[in-house]
């Protein structure tokens, strides 16, 4: 797992690359919770446009961030999903918490 990051005008973009399973999930849960505590920014985009895969505890990872974000009333987007994690999206209602945006 490959974590990268931007800031442009008050919004975080994470781009998440690789896999999002049992096996990134807690280096993926650290990096993402140090990200989102250091950097100022009133919206976070999570690009998954390089993410290869991800199971149930990827899911686990991103409910957890989101919650995070909600307590600061700060939201979460998700883009650029490949087919198999759309179809994940859709069936969960993960985008009734975290919409899809271009």
């Amino acid at each position: 797992m490959e974590i990268q990051y931007k800031l442009s005008k008050g919004t975080i973009i994470i781009k998440l690359c690789g896999e999002l399973d049992e096996h990134t999930a807690n280096y993926t849960r650290n990096a993402l919770d140090e990200l989102l505590l250091n950097n100022s920014f009133m919206q976070a985009v999570i690009d998954l446009s390089e993410l290869e895969f991800m199971d149930s505890t990827g899911i686990g990872v991103l409910i957890g961030r989101y919650k995070k974000l909600k307590n600061s009333k700060t939201p979460i987007y998700i883009s650029n999903p490949n087919s198999q994690i759309e179809r994940i999206f859709k069936m969960s209602g993960l985008y009734e918490i975290m919409p899809k945006i271009s």
